[in-house]
């Protein structure tokens, strides 16, 4: 298991590395000049040339990626061009609400995903399995967006179920947190909802047509149990594989919706630093992003030891 830890780790390496050196390239060679952003539409050429020459942006490329490259190296991500604060900083505090979101889309997309495929997979052809294919189908095509605005309309203007926009800390208390949630995981969550059962389904279906499944039948076994000990356990490798991939997605999807929801997490500030041209916080933000994938990847391929003890030898 340690050798595997190893083998692993020292794997995330070169993709962290090509991570920061494209997101620094694409960053820098995208149009757009902070300098320009920071002085206005009064700042003269001596103005500008001043801000860039403050800013570290008249520095070769490969100097400034050694720079920045250095101070990652050291946990220190530089400071935002705009708020003046660190990077880390800046992510620290907008991490709570894109966990939350995460985490709580990640959790209600596999209570009801799971069920839902299993069941698929047991009726398979009946009218629930093509229920449940029809949806998936329809997960895939409807953007994210669009799904949030008829959230929104329905559930937050009509019913006045739960408020529009905006998020409430968990310090604020567990009920106006959840309730302020529960819109914007329901949104990312049907896309998800969508690909682990569809996923689910296929991977039950070709478990429950082994021989031990017979054999389990045979001797008595309820159906449940045989969906729950014996078809899901089975199947539990690929499911897992995606859950995992699904979770590190949900960093990229997090970013339209805390937008359509005004949530103040990564996901919007990152679109700010775009807009900005605040490269130190579109940087921080991406690596932080690519840690997480890398961390939750990781985590999976250690599953898989657990899951399958074929795998550790």
């Amino acid at each position: 298991m340690l050798s595997f830890l190893g083998k692993r780790l020292l794997a995330t390496i070169p993709v962290l590395l090509v991570v920061a050196l494209a997101i620094f390239m694409i960053v820098r060679l995208t149009p757009g000049d902070p300098a320009a952003v920071i002085g206005g539409n009064s700042a003269t050429n001596e103005d500008l040339d001043r801000i860039r020459v403050q800013l570290g942006l008249t520095e070769p490329l490969w100097t400034q990626f050694a720079i920045w490259g250095k101070g990652v190296l050291h946990g220190d991500l530089g400071f935002s061009f705009f708020l003046n604060k660190p990077v880390t900083e800046l992510i620290a505090q907008r991490m709570e609400p894109t966990l939350s979101l995460a985490a709580g889309t990640l959790l209600l997309a596999v209570l009801i995903a799971l069920p839902l495929g299993t069941i698929a997979a047991w009726r398979m052809g009946g009218w629930l399995d093509k229920g449940v294919m029809a949806f998936s189908v329809a997960g895939f095509s409807i953007p994210v967006f669009v799904v949030g605005y008829v959230l929104i309309y329905l559930l937050a203007m009509k019913l006045q179920w739960f408020p529009v926009q905006g998020y409430r800390r968990l310090a604020d208390g567990i009920g106006p947190w959840a309730n302020q949630l529960v819109l914007p995981c329901l949104t990312l969550a049907i896309t998800y909802v969508a690909l682990l059962s569809r996923v689910t389904r296929a991977a039950v279906s070709e478990a429950l047509t082994e021989d031990y499944i017979r054999t389990a039948r045979a001797k008595g076994v309820t159906e449940l149990q045989v969906l729950k000990h014996h078809a899901l356990r089975n199947a539990a490798v690929p499911v897992v594989t995606v859950i995992g991939v699904s979770a590190a997605l949900l960093l990229g999807g997090v970013v339209v919706t805390e937008t359509v929801y005004a949530i103040p997490g990564l996901g919007q500030l990152t679109v700010d630093a775009v807009l900005n041209r605040d490269f130190p916080v579109l940087q921080g933000v991406v690596m932080f992003f690519a840690l997480v994938y890398v961390g939750v990847n990781l985590l999976v391929d250690l599953s898989y030891l657990f899951l399958d003890p074929r795998i550790r030898y």
